[in-house]
């Protein structure tokens, strides 16, 4: 009974570990960016409706340099952004990112996020007013003038201006701060013979959809919050459905594995938001309500704009600090957030004391032990009493062969007798999973983990350990296939997890005892692929497991008649 319950569990956990083997994709490609042109909802009501805005799309094949350099811009700098805004469209479509390169080389080029329109991989942002009238308005086309500052930087906003001809002056003002936010305050100075009705929109086009881990616990693609509701879309299932929404707070974006863009409506104004393919994938929202601006009058509408990685603070500062309608859930914490995101909480923490990931996994795993002192105590105590009860239990076994009744009876009694609790074997596992779920999660998606570095071979926490035995860790000069490579952390894992097996009571059935021989060699197959970190952390939990439970089982008597 209690080896068949202690199997029930560890073999639950193995079927858990391979479903999630399966869907595991290769490392992470750094994203591709992408497409053009704006489509946006329509309400239905007595006051001016919220039109469908229909844009040209110019696509020529051209390199990213050229259209850089040979269009006119607004160059973008700030502590962590450098790019540009180009002046035809005046849209937002030139972002690097300073501070992550695209590998581990310090050799290797800086991230990309945003391309121009007019390239084959275009990802860009824009913002702009569409109209239910015959008013003109402008569009990605519309070759806007700089008025002052060129350089747009923190404490120095830049000024796009443009009049259509009829009276009408559109003024976009960008500010940004020394993170990933940009700020779009656009006025509209009416100058004309009749009051207007104009909608405010922001729009991100994607044209291409970038290679993703498509993998089950991390959403890759559309995304947004609308009111309490957050929404997530496929890539591939927005090709088939478009997804309208309304709302009142909130903000839409595409996401990928660590960067994001996104765009928060001014608060305290009803939207319509939109996810859709065209062509190319499109996030908008535009607001319902029309913006009037009478004869001689002016009117504006602000909206905010991220463009960066998720970084856990900055994120969530946006999310306390602007405002921005539980932002937060940017970062996919899962299901399980509200254990996922306390344990990186303190491992971030354990991570500035100790200055290495690798350290603070190791410093959390000591803690969990800790934690759990008393209870893994009660448990091993009971599992080395059992250890110590086989050879009375065989006796039963022999002394009972033809009456299992008999041998059940006589079984429990024992257990009775030495106090013994034949399911608490299963504690060490149930107690591990969660940590291990957790620890898994946190190193998938949290850009702190990134390129983070252990010591020795390990060069990033997030990835497997790049080592395998099949070329001698390095000393035979091959390379062999990814299926062979089982690193050295990965065997360290699987022998401490068979000398801790040693160390249980053996399985009486031949089957099991089988099944549990061959259980250590089999997971750590299946986790040489896995995060480094999370392979570090459950060696570590065997050692200290086995130390704990080496002393209780030396400790531990039990009387057999």
């Amino acid at each position: 009974m209690e080896n068949k319950n202690v199997l029930i569990a560890i073999v639950l956990s193995t079927l858990v570990i391979i479903f999630w083997q399966v869907m595991y994709g290769d490392e992470y490609v750094e994203l591709e960016n992408q497409q053009t042109k704006t489509e946006e909802t329509k309400t239905k009501s007595t006051k001016p409706s919220a039109p469908s805005i229909s844009k040209k799309n110019v696509e020529i094949k051209v390199s990213r340099s050229d259209v850089i350099t040979q269009s006119g811009r607004v160059k973008i700098d700030n502590q962590n952004l450098k790019g540009s805004i180009t002046l035809v469209g005046g849209l937002i479509d030139d972002i690097t990112l300073k501070s992550y390169n695209s590998n581990q080389s310090k050799e290797s080029k800086k991230v990309v996020l945003l391309n121009p329109k007019e390239v084959g991989q275009s990802y860009y942002l824009e913002t702009g007013w569409a109209t239910s009238g015959n008013e003109i308005v402008p569009d990605n086309q519309t070759k806007w003038k700089v008025v002052g500052n060129k350089i747009l930087s923190p404490n120095k906003p830049v000024k796009l201006e443009w009049n259509n001809g009829k009276g009408l002056t559109f003024i976009k003002k960008f500010s940004i701060d020394d993170k990933y936010l940009i700020t779009v305050n656009e006025q509209i100075k009416n100058q004309s013979t009749q009051t207007i009705n104009l909608f405010h929109y922001a729009q991100i086009t994607r044209k291409q959809k970038p290679k993703i881990q498509d993998f089950y616990i991390l959403h890759e693609g559309l995304l947004g919050v609308i009111d309490d509701n957050l929404t997530e879309e496929d890539y591939d299932d927005i090709i088939d459905k478009k997804q309208r929404y309304k709302g009142s707070k909130g903000w839409v974006g595409i996401t990928d594995k660590y960067w994001l863009t996104a765009v928060i409506p001014e608060k305290g104004k009803n939207f319509n938001a939109e996810f859709s393919y065209d062509k190319a994938y499109k996030v908008n929202y535009i607001i319902t309500d029309p913006t009037t601006v009478n004869i001689n009058q002016s009117g504006s509408n602000i909206s905010n704009i991220f463009i960066g990685a998720k970084e856990v603070a900055v994120v969530d500062g946006y999310a306390e600090n602007k405002g921005f309608h539980k932002f937060d859930l940017a970062i996919d914490w899962g299901w399980f957030h509200f254990f996922t995101k306390p344990l990186f909480f303190i491992i971030d923490y354990l991570y500035k004391i100790s200055g290495n990931f690798g350290i603070a996994i190791i410093l959390l795993t000591a803690a969990v032990r800790l934690l759990f002192f008393p209870l893994a105590n009660y448990s091993f105590a009971s599992m080395a009493k059992m250890k110590a009860l086989q050879p009375e239990m065989q006796r039963l076994k022999d002394l009972y062969k033809d009456d299992k009744q008999k041998i059940q009876m006589e079984m429990m009694n024992l257990y009775k007798r030495e106090k013994v609790n034949p399911v608490s074997g299963c504690l060490p596992v149930l107690i591990q999973i969660p940590f291990f779920f957790a620890i898994y999660k946190m190193l998938f998606v949290t850009i702190e983990m990134r390129h983070a570095p252990f010591y020795g071979w390990i060069k990033d926490l997030s990835a497997a350990d790049p080592t395998t035995i099949f070329n001698l860790f390095g000393i035979i000069p091959w390379d062999p296939p990814s299926f062979l490579i089982i690193g050295a952390w990965p065997i360290i894992m699987g022998v401490t997890m068979y000398i801790q097996q040693k160390l249980n009571p053996a399985p009486p059935d031949p089957v099991q005892a089988k099944i549990f021989m061959f259980f250590p060699f089999i997971l750590t197959i299946l986790l040489a692929s896995f995060p480094s970190g999370l392979v570090i952390y459950w060696s570590i939990n065997n050692i200290l497991t086995m130390a704990q439970q080496y002393v209780i089982i030396r400790k531990t008597k039990v009387k057999t008649v």
